[in-house]
């Protein structure tokens, strides 16, 4: 099975691109995420590779990171999320982001993916909220894979924040949590003070007193 292609952009589509590796194309399916950085036709680009076999067909499917590709994992895992839905979410919820949706029950962000509906999207809330809590992607996984970019190489920052924010995360929902406050809303607050911190520096102390300040209200 393919791990990793690399090669050069040939065509480009809504939901896939073809890529082109030694004269040989290959049918990639990506997330809108990964297709937003990976250059024009022309490019150079290297994507991790998510194999599916089944009886009628073989698809692959790539990822700029080992963050966006472990998720992908993971949220194919529960019963209902299929290959599509899996990168449909992943478009509209960064990986970075995607512990926070979880673990403060965020349905409806999950919602915002074509063939996410109500159910779907409380099931996979309810069913990854216990491995998100244990799992570790580690600092490897906030890497980039792309090759390069519209612009050129890319950077990491490029693609994810760094790789402590979830870290920071969950340190200013530990510090709401001692504060009296319920893990689950700490978690929303927490996740909404993010959302809506712009060029602001997202440290400890802007998170813990842009949550209590969503708590208040």
């Amino acid at each position: 099975m393919f791990a990793k292609l690399t090669g050069k952009i040939d065509t480009l589509f809504q939901d896939s691109l073809i890529l082109d590796v030694g004269g040989v194309g290959y049918h990639v399916f990506a997330s809108g995420r990964t297709l937003g950085l990976i250059g024009d036709a022309g490019s150079p680009v290297s994507l991790l590779i998510e194999t599916h076999v089944r009886e009628d067909h073989i698809h692959l499917y790539g990822f700029s990171s080992l963050q966006e590709r472990d998720w992908f994992r993971l949220l194919t895992s529960v019963q209902g999320v299929g290959a599509k839905s899996g990168l449909a979410i992943l478009t509209v919820c960064p990986p970075e982001r995607l512990p926070m949706v979880i673990a403060s029950n965020d349905s409806n962000a999950l919602r915002q993916a074509d063939g996410v509906g109500p159910k779907l999207a409380v099931r996979i809330c309810t069913e990854l909220k216990d491995k998100v809590q244990n799992m570790n992607l580690g600092v490897a996984a906030h890497q980039p894979m792309i090759a390069s970019t519209k612009k050129g190489k890319a950077k990491a920052d490029d693609v994810t924040p760094p790789a402590n924010d979830f870290s920071i995360d969950q340190d200013a929902v530990s510090a709401l949590v001692n504060l009296g406050y319920g893990r689950a809303e700490a978690f929303s607050a927490v996740l909404s003070a993010r959302q809506k911190s712009n060029d602001n520096p997202a440290t400890i102390d802007y998170l813990i007193k842009s949550a209590l300040k969503e708590l208040a209200g």
